[in-house]
């Protein structure tokens, strides 16, 4: 064809030609960097939304909640609405791995949980197989390397849980009640009763119970008769509490301190105030402890009704930091989120300052405490603890 000779082929025409294609072509790697414009940002939350670590899920869910509203109001991520999908495992891996996986076939851009480490390890690697990254809650180091965690890991946890009971507390002599069922209390109890041999620490009596029990009241009578100047419970809060419950009952002489895994509100709700009073817990600081919490505990009240769960500052600050790698690398691309989360550095939210390792995904610093009941029944960073140790976050 002789285009010279061709009267509808003008500079005019292949002026507009070409403009068409230039807009195709930005139209097309517009879309590329920001797939699927129209659809809404879908993150997971996996947590025990019912069953009896429930208000743990719930507090989890609300946080999310809050931060994918905050978004939104400020144009969600990519432009793109914010929704925060409830994954519910019920704290069983059975139930979990049957919930991640129906998630993950509907669809989901990131994920947020699981917060048990014995359903973690199940359903991690699914996330991770279908090139999802998580921002897990699990605690037990078995889990380190599945993904990035706000959360304090059992290697950050023992270290300061044993200096509490040796330098703190002052204890020569220990007692270990334990849950032999969950792989996080498992794992820190093992920890634990090494750490405490390595200082010449005298572990008395090491005890595994199962969870759902009615009472514990046998497992109670038999750490007590080892005389130890300490009772160290590493359960979830529904069983600590109740042991904490009865430990308090019995009168014994010998203190009690309650692991990481315990510690949430429902600790207390458990426990009794007295009981809980009597029986601190190694934790992370409550939310209101953090310094600027108020705004957040304000719009968390406003919005649900209810002051924010244990947890509710993790799972918000963990959506929030979700939307700044992917606005930053614009997408939920692998290998760009793991760079992106790689690179985070002083990220700063409800619960501090957060940059992760990138060996282990794991927060540094983890911000790990000791917690007091007040007379108000609400959890708060010990004030002794804080003046003995010159402890900051």
């Amino acid at each position: 064809m002789n285009l010279k000779s061709n009267k509808f082929v003008t500079p005019k025409t292949i002026l507009l030609v070409i403009s068409l294609i230039c807009i195709v072509l930005f139209i097309w790697l517009y879309s590329q960097r920001n797939p699927s414009n129209n659809k809404p940002v879908r993150i997971g939350l996996e947590a025990p939304l019912s069953g009896s670590q429930s208000a743990v899920g719930q507090g989890m869910l609300n946080g999310a909640n809050l931060a994918a509203k905050d978004l939104n109001d400020a144009g969600g991520i990519l432009n793109r609405k914010v929704v925060i999908v409830p994954i519910d495992d019920a704290a069983d891996p059975v139930i979990g791995v049957k919930a991640a996986k129906a998630a993950i076939a509907t669809g989901i851009d990131s994920i947020v949980g699981p917060y048990n480490s014995g359903v973690g390890v199940k359903t991690l690697p699914l996330y991770k197989a279908a090139g999802i990254v998580p921002l897990r809650f699990t605690s037990a180091d078995t889990t380190a390397g599945f993904g990035y965690t706000l959360q304090p890991m059992t290697s950050q946890i023992a270290p300061v849980a044993t200096k509490a009971v040796s330098n703190w507390i002052n204890a020569k002599t220990v007692s270990i009640i334990y849950d032999s069922s969950t792989t996080y209390t498992l794992n820190a109890a093992e920890t634990m009763k090494g750490n405490f041999n390595k200082i010449g620490i005298n572990v008395t009596d090491y005890q595994a119970i199962s969870p759902g029990a009615s009472s514990y009241q046998s497992n109670v009578d038999q750490a007590e008769s080892s005389k130890p100047d300490l009772i160290y419970l590493v359960t979830y809060y529904p069983e600590a509490g109740l042991i904490a419950k009865e430990i308090h009952s019995s009168g014994t002489s010998s203190k009690c301190l309650a692991d990481f895994g315990a510690y949430d509100s429902g600790y207390v709700s458990v426990a009794g105030i007295a009981a809980a009073q009597n029986c601190p817990l190694i934790g992370v600081p409550a939310p209101s402890d953090f310094p600027g919490s108020s705004a957040f505990i304000n719009r968390f009240y406003k919005e649900f009704g209810t002051s924010p769960g244990t947890w509710s500052p993790y799972a918000y600050d963990s959506v929030n930091v979700i939307a700044q790698a992917a606005n930053s690398v614009g997408g939920f691309k692998t290998n760009d989120l793991i760079s992106a989360y790689n690179n985070l550095k002083n990220f700063q939210g409800w619960t501090g300052s957060t940059s992760f390792q990138s060996t282990t995904g794991n927060r540094i610093p983890a911000p790990i405490v000791v917690v007091a009941t007040d007379s108000k029944g609400q959890l708060h960073v010990d004030t002794d603890w804080i003046k003995k140790t010159n402890f900051s976050y």
